[in-house]
């Protein structure tokens, strides 16, 4: 008598991975995004006009995409 060795497939990512967990990292960096910007156009200090808003969104992004960049 001949014994088959079957071996199940790996399963494919959860409907979770799939679906949900890209769009929650999407809503949550465009929120950290535009608090960070908004707060920084709140917080204009006088004489940086439109230097601090553009800073503050471009090092924003750092952390942002190293947060959530994984996903």
């Amino acid at each position: 008598m001949m014994v088959m060795d079957m071996q199940s497939k790996p399963s494919g990512p959860h409907w979770y991975e799939l679906y949900l967990q890209p769009c929650v990292a999407e809503l949550l960096g465009t929120a950290l995004f535009v608090l960070v910007g908004c707060l920084s156009v709140l917080q204009d200090s006088q004489g940086t006009e439109l230097l601090q808003p553009a800073l503050a969104h471009g090092l924003a992004l750092g952390p942002i995409i190293t947060i959530l960049g994984g996903i």
